[in-house]
């Protein structure tokens, strides 16, 4: 065979096998006709003409995602370093104007990012901007989708995945929720010391109060018991005076027995001679004695005083009577 003839058919074969390419899904290939866009091709096995047509490039239709760290100043003059997640695809029917109308898509994504935060952060504090962050990447968003859709781009989410204000901003921060929640703990202990000590107050209350009317009560069956004694030794020929003197004795050695009763006692009661109980007992009954005559001696004096007196008022009203006939 020819050798010429052979070389003519490897090259057709080489020139027919170049006119088949495939594409990628989710891509799109952008076919040039001597150096003009000639057509966009899709996924799948496609046909070109051999030398005429040429693939210009390839555009990636998938999700794709820039990230974008931009620092700037808060309101409050704080720096503060953001990082911004922006999400964003090529629209499949504007593959032409994403090819050939825009260069470098991420820097110019980045462009506007940089100059939508930069305008949005000074309008706010910084606790504002941990608080507002989902309004910012609105804003974002809003204004990415409007300067990117003219050249074939969606924005599909913006993120702001992260805050980092400067170290010393940071430690001071801390310190001020530190201090915030110990302020809370001393708040809490405060008041469960108040709690601790109004219960202990009115357990002490209600324990006084009980032991008073128990006190009242006990008072009140011994007064009622001597009350009984009294009577007992009355009907017996014993007169009141009499009464209450044996009574207080009988108290008096009572007690004497209950403190001769503790071996460990160190009490020692005086005058505690055997004559005592006796010379009190006549002390006693002899101070009765006396208090009843001068009680008698002073009512006396009182019916004297009032007759009188009575005795007075019927003379001055004779004379009276007198002097005016």
């Amino acid at each position: 065979m020819n050798p010429i003839l052979i070389i003519f058919l490897v090259i057709g074969l080489f020139i027919l096998l170049s006119s088949f390419f495939t594409v990628k899904q989710q891509t799109a290939a952008i076919i040039e006709r001597f150096g003009k866009y000639a057509s966009t091709r899709t996924s799948g096995l496609q046909l070109k003409v051999p030398v005429v047509d040429r693939i210009a490039g390839k555009v990636n239709l998938r999700i794709q995602q820039l990230d974008v760290i931009i620092e700037t100043k808060t309101k409050d003059n704080v720096f503060v370093k953001l990082k911004v997640s922006v999400q964003f695809k090529v629209l499949q029917e504007k593959v032409y104007e994403a090819f050939y109308k825009l260069e470098y898509p991420h820097d110019q994504i980045t462009s506007y990012v940089f100059d939508v935060v930069r305008a949005e952060v000074p309008k706010l504090k910084l606790d504002d901007v941990f608080e507002r962050k989902d309004d910012i990447a609105v804003a974002v968003k809003r204004e990415l989708n409007e300067a990117m859709s003219t050249y074939g781009y969606d924005i599909i989410n913006t993120l702001i995945t992260d805050i980092d204000p400067d170290i010393q901003v940071k430690n001071a921060m801390n310190r001020i929720n530190a201090a915030d929640r110990e302020k809370t703990a001393a708040e809490y202990e405060a008041e469960a010391g108040r709690i601790r000590i109004v219960a202990k107050a009115k357990a002490e209350a209600e324990s006084k109060r009980l032991q008073g009317q128990g006190i009242a009560d006990q008072r009140r069956e011994i007064a009622r018991g001597l009350v009984e004694s009294v009577d007992v030794l009355n009907r017996v020929g014993i007169n009141s005076q009499e009464a209450s003197a044996l009574i207080v004795v009988t108290q008096h050695y009572d007690t004497l027995q209950a403190i001769g009763a503790d071996t460990n006692s160190n009490l020692i009661l005086l005058p505690n001679s055997p004559q005592a109980g006796s010379e009190m007992l006549n002390n006693m009954v002899a101070s009765f004695t006396a208090s009843n005559q001068v009680g008698e001696a002073m009512k006396k004096a009182n019916s004297n005083k009032r007759i009188k007196s009575g005795k007075k008022d019927i003379f001055g009203g004779t004379e009276e009577n007198e002097s005016e006939e």
